[in-house]
């Protein structure tokens, strides 16, 4: 560490990574190890059979939850039963990829993608972000956080099979015998660890009634979970990855300090659990709902972390602050209007498909099993709207009770406006309606990643992502790898990757490492006007204020409700620069024509049509899947990877200059592009648009002007 590093720090993180390299290192020489292994009294098993379930999830203790899901959720079952048996193979669906095979039996530090196996040394003497020495990190612990091994409980609880549980046994002795306590990757991360603490509660209660669990390997678990706690205490990402890292950890300790009263320190481990949990609802999340990573995913995670928070509370009578729930609603609320209007929510920033618990097979973007669950609990009829039906986790975690409360809602839209700005998460969200075949526009005018690092944020500064007929159209192009790949991370996590604008083909900000960044720009909202006839949103970003010419981007965004977008690019500039306008599609059909019109669109034929009119001509071009220099590719999962076209226009010209977009949704892409015609101010530049029935749109440099046949005059 830096002596710069050093000086910056402040007496308590001092003192925390003294005390945690302390710990370290007394774990290396044997000595903390010898302690951990040290029981100081035993735990009373009949305890965990006959108490803990009653302060578990409702739905995961009741006898009446298989016959609910068959009744209530058709085909769970079914589904359940069928990965169970995947897994009972010996193959594993995890993260992006399918039926990966870790050997037989298998082999706990492997990462099969690449070939590579992480030595089994003490876990702070392995680098989970060194590629060369361990492959990817993220794939041998999405194997060790054994949610899977829930999805063998719930084919047990559904089906009475003892198969189940014996694949269970032996899979996870094999694990324990692999992982001694600190030994091994798998210790190297305290969220990991937290999150296998979860499974391991959630199997134990599903398979309690089992004759297959015995007191022995029900005693080996008991002990298992105590050390998982005992490590996630000391090693708690206070400063390491204060953010889902973190509140991961805590309830990972407030699940082991709840559960089992019986445990040394378990009513230490709760409390402090509950209370970074209360302490980082405040820190994590913007008053406006937006989780402060600017990560669509890891909003969608933290999401999860906080209702099994409240849900356990509740079901133990624990008191929890109320502005902790309505933090937690405000989350929701946001997720609602920034999902696409067929349900998916967008990928913004880092997107791993990293889940807390996950009760059902989902593909990372489906939110409908977190909105039925919260449409339950908080009793909300636009949650269970955008669920659009009683999900299986549901039932899993609240039981009748759940079914009960879904049943008792009428599900309906939000009363709220479908456009809203979030200030704090600098996201302005235009939306035609909330039907499932709406237009929909994400402009991102927030900062780059959260203020402590910036990890998981992407180089997206006034990017725009853009949903027509309910389709995604332009879309963020998600993560594909953390660190497996520099070149392959570097650019999904560019701005070249995204819907924005590039001058000098310099990046907005350079990676420092796979979660860092050399430095991060500024940017500004300018102004949001939200009207029944159109949503403007204005911003201005500094991030090439560091080239020899200093250049200044402003991007301007009018939605005409609810025919188009026009999007205004100003670069402020004295020299000569070479502008790239990027436009990023979901894999479809993109072409052009000899007007500088492009047409894009899916299946149906439906999509959207973008013309760009400058004072100067503009080179148009159409890449799809290059790897010299990468560009054209979107990721939907981690590890996957797909061509996908992206449309440039371009130009070497001094500066300033303006560059007017306009993007028209189109039922048929193959109909005539409409009639337009720019304004021209009297620079020469685009100042507005004119369509053929006299409707016209002008920018000034504070506002816009929207006239036309049938509308009253609306300046802002």
């Amino acid at each position: 560490m830096s002596i710069g590093r050093l000086l910056r720090m402040g007496i308590p993180e001092l003192a925390c990574r003294s005390r945690q390299g302390a710990s370290k290192w007394l774990e290396r020489v044997g000595v903390a190890r010898r302690m951990n292994g040290r029981r100081p009294q035993p735990f009373a098993l009949e305890n965990f059979r006959e108490v803990c379930p009653a302060r578990f999830f409702e739905g995961a203790v009741s006898d009446q939850t298989p016959a609910l899901i068959v009744e209530h959720v058709p085909g769970a079952r079914d589904q359940a039963v069928a990965a169970a048996e995947l897994l009972c193979q010996k193959r594993f669906d995890l993260l992006g990829y399918r039926g990966l095979f870790f050997g037989d039996p298998v082999d706990w530090h492997l990462d099969p993608v690449s070939g590579r196996r992480a030595p089994l040394v003490h876990w702070s003497r392995v680098n989970p972000l060194d590629q060369s020495a361990v492959g990817d990190s993220k794939v041998i612990w999405e194997l060790s956080r054994h949610q899977w091994m829930v999805c063998l409980a719930q084919a047990y609880h559904l089906t009475g099979d003892q198969r189940y549980v014996e694949g269970f046994s032996g899979y996870l002795r094999q694990w324990m015998r692999a992982n001694p306590p600190g030994m091994g990757i798998n210790w190297a991360s305290s969220l990991e660890v937290a999150l296998r603490l979860i499974s391991w509660c959630w199997s134990l209660h599903l398979f309690n009634k089992s004759p297959a669990l015995s007191p022995g390997l029900l005693a080996e678990m008991l002990e298992g979970i105590r050390a998982h706690a005992t490590h996630v205490e000391r090693y708690l990402s206070y400063y390491f990855s204060p953010n889902t890292h973190l509140t991961g950890e805590a309830l990972g300790l407030f699940y082991a300090g709840l559960l089992f009263p019986d445990m040394p320190f378990s009513e230490r481990w709760r409390t402090l659990g509950a209370r970074i949990l209360v302490e980082q609802s405040r820190r994590q999340i913007h008053p406006d709902g937006v989780y402060f990573e600017q990560s669509a995913c890891y909003q969608h995670y933290t999401v999860e972390i906080y209702l099994h928070f409240l849900i356990l509370a509740a079901q133990n009578g624990l008191s929890i602050p109320v502005a902790v729930g309505e933090r937690v609603r405000r989350m929701l609320d946001s997720l609602l209007l920034l999902r696409s209007p067929d349900g998916p929510l967008p990928q913004i920033g880092d997107a791993d498909g990293g889940r807390l618990l996950p009760l059902a097979p989902r593909a990372p973007a489906d939110l409908r099993g977190v909105f039925s669950t919260a449409a339950a609990f908080f009793g909300r009829a636009d949650y269970a709207w955008a669920a659009g039906a009683l999900a299986p986790e549901t039932l899993w975690l609240l039981g009748a009770a759940g079914l009960k409360a879904f049943a008792a809602l009428r599900p309906a839209p939000p009363a709220t406006a479908p456009s809203r700005l979030f200030a704090e998460g600098g996201y302005a969200v235009m939306r035609s309606g909330w039907e499932a075949n709406s237009h929909h526009l994400i402009f991102d005018a927030g900062p780059l990643g959260c203020p402590v690092s910036g990890g998981h944020g992407h180089a997206d500064l006034l990017s725009i992502q853009c949903s027509v007929f309910g389709e995604p159209c332009l879309v963020d192009p998600g993560t594909f790898c953390y660190t497996t790949d520099p070149d392959w991370r570097d650019f999904f996590r560019s701005a070249a990757a995204h819907s924005t604008l590039r001058v000098d083909n310099a990046e907005q900000a350079i990676p420092a490492g796979p979660f860092g960044w050399q430095a991060r720009p500024r940017v500004r909202l300018r102004r949001w006007v939200s009207t029944d006839v159109f949503d403007f949103a204005d911003a201005d970003h500094d991030a090439y204020c560091r080239l020899p010419d200093p250049v200044v981007h402003r991007r301007r965004v009018l939605f005409v409700k609810p025919h188009y977008w026009v999007v205004m690019d100003d670069l402020e500039g004295a020299a000569e620069h070479q502008v790239e306008l990027r436009f990023q599609f979901a894999p479809m059909q993109v072409r052009a024509d000899p007007a500088l019109w492009a047409r894009a669109h899916g299946p149906g034929g439906r999509g959207l049509l973008i013309r760009a009119f400058a004072a100067m001509p503009l080179k148009v071009d159409i890449l799809e899947g290059e790897l010299a220099p990468i560009q054209g590719w979107v990721s939907p999962d981690y590890g996957q990877r797909r061509p996908a076209p992206v449309l440039t226009y371009s130009a070497a010209t001094r500066l300033p200059l303006r560059i007017m977009t306009l993007l028209v949704p189109t039922l048929d892409s193959h109909a005539a592009a409409p009639a337009v015609a720019p304004l021209v101010g009297e620079d020469g530049a685009p100042a507005g648009v004119v369509f053929e029935d006299g409707e016209s749109v002008s920018f000034g440099d504070l506002g816009v002007c929207v006239t036309g046949p049938g509308r009253e005059r609306r300046e802002q």
